[in-house]
């Protein structure tokens, strides 16, 4: 077994807009979203999957709403380990959903609104800055 890696302090950035999470058919299309918010569009072969500001949502897309956005605010190379567990792990013990998904530069974590409190207290417990 590998020896145990020491899990970084973080800064994570709570977004201002309420989120969806959206599933369209393979290969749509989706309209150019505002400068500035933050949004994730992916296509697989069996679906298209949009993050998006919930007002920006597209109309006829199977829409997963009341999601809340932490924005990790540091950058590290890609091979530093442990990054987005030592998020994700506190989180899965104190029970809160997540949707997680990176760029080149860092990761985002999407919890349900309604778990958000019990979300910012499980990540403050584990030694991140939760800055709303």
């Amino acid at each position: 077994m590998p020896p145990h890696l020491p899990m970084p302090s973080l800064s994570l950035s709570l977004l201002s807009d309420a989120y969806a999470v959206c599933r369209l058919p393979p290969g749509a299309s989706v309209e150019p979203l505002p400068k500035g918010a933050f949004a994730l569009l992916v296509s697989a072969l069996e679906e298209t999957t949009l993050v998006c500001p919930l007002g920006h949502a597209p109309q006829g897309a199977e829409i997963d709403a009341g999601w809340r956005c932490l924005r990790i605010d540091q950058s590290f190379d890609f091979g530093v380990p442990g990054i987005l567990a030592s998020v994700l792990a506190p989180l899965a013990a104190a029970g809160v959903g997540i949707f997680a998904t990176s760029t080149f530069s860092t990761d985002y974590v999407l919890v349900k609104a309604a778990d958000l409190d019990r979300a910012v207290e499980a990540l403050r417990a584990a030694g991140h800055a939760v800055l709303a």
